[in-house]
């Protein structure tokens, strides 16, 4: 899991690709006609001309697909909309003790196969102990995707040690949550919409990065719901504008 060190959150001005992207990956479904988006994009400083650009330039990049005057993302942006949504309502079940492995098997792979294997293991939620193993309380309602089994295998364990502090070696939970709340009095404070935007960007980058642990091994004052409550809130709100 990479986190910024610092508890001061780093926000990224807003670009009228980005904005585009939010709006969309925000949207169910994820489509919008070109008189909506001139609409919605206004207040954050994008004009008519300035969006229209964009879009021809979203659609050549395979970001968005045009039918007639709707724009809607891409099969890849989907997917990525689908990790959005499942950062802000993760689904959980009862946690009774057991973890999930990924032990790596496959040899062979070149930096490229490696890099993107890490990226799909920790999009799961899933982090390192050692270089290719990989864990975590088996306590997501999701299945171990079937690909891992060309190159994993896979594991029920529960761990000797105590899980405090393995957990302490897998996850900086403290390092976490002072971000997500500087994050959350940042996006909750600002007043802008294109500072909204551009706060709540971040806001949904760092619930990527929440390992979504059972709360008996989470610190007190765990600022995860919250944060996902104040950023569900924002997507309401923009659905409704």
């Amino acid at each position: 899991m990479r986190i910024n060190p610092s508890a001061e959150p780093v926000t990224r001005p807003l670009s009228a690709r980005s904005v585009v992207l939010s709006l969309l990956l925000g949207a169910h479904p994820p489509r919008l006609p070109v008189r909506e988006l001139v609409r919605l994009v206004e207040p954050f400083g994008v004009g008519g001309s300035t969006l229209r650009a964009a879009l021809s330039r979203m659609v050549a990049a395979g970001d968005l697909r045009r039918t007639d005057a709707v724009y809607g993302l891409s099969d890849r942006l989907l997917a990525r909309q689908r990790r959005q949504d499942e950062a802000v309502a993760p689904r959980t079940r009862a946690w009774d003790g057991d973890w999930e492995m990924v032990v790596i098997t496959a040899t062979g792979r070149g930096p490229a196969e490696r890099a993107d294997l890490r990226a799909r293991l920790t999009a799961l939620r899933l982090a390192e102990l050692r270089e290719g193993v990989w864990l975590r309380p088996a306590n997501l309602a999701r299945p171990l995707p079937e690909e891992l089994t060309g190159v994993a295998l896979t594991y029920t364990a529960r761990p000797d040690e105590p899980v405090a502090e393995l957990v302490s070696r897998l996850w900086p939970l403290d390092t976490w949550a002072a971000e997500a709340r500087a994050l959350l009095g940042r996006a909750t404070g600002a007043r802008h919409p294109a500072d909204r935007l551009t706060a709540y960007a971040a806001v949904v980058r760092h619930l990527l990065t929440d390992p979504v642990l059972p709360p008996p091994l989470l610190p007190a004052d765990w600022p995860g719901d919250a944060l996902r409550a104040a950023y569900a809130g924002y997507q309401r709100e923009l659905a409704a504008s």
